[in-house]
């Protein structure tokens, strides 16, 4: 029993075409803008005039301190977390062994 796949190609048609739509030059996804050109500015944004520091947004400040903070606490805490590894264990239990081997061959 085979299945139509009529319905699937209908989609990716109708899909296609609301995509790639250029009659009118914009289409749902996307908007023509309102620039000839790109200013070649980072995020299209002017730079201040000269000697005046840059404005910061309302977001940044909360930001950068949050993650500044992050960073220090997961340098500390993970500087400080104990060694838990398999090798470590292995290595203190061989030492163990090796100590009882040495005091019950010196008795």
């Amino acid at each position: 029993m085979m299945r139509s796949s009529k319905p699937l190609t209908a989609a990716s048609t109708t899909l296609r075409r609301r995509l790639f739509s250029s009659e009118s030059g914009s289409s749902r996804w996307t908007s023509p803008g309102h620039e000839e050109r790109p200013k070649g500015y980072l995020f299209n944004r002017n730079p201040p005039p000269p000697g005046q520091p840059r404005k910061w947004e309302d977001w940044e400040l909360p930001c950068y301190l949050t993650s500044f903070l992050a960073i220090v606490i997961l340098g500390v805490g993970l500087n400080a977390k104990p060694d838990l590894t398999i090798e470590t264990w292995a290595h203190k239990k061989a030492l163990e062994r090796l100590e009882m081997e040495s005091t019950s061959n010196s008795d």
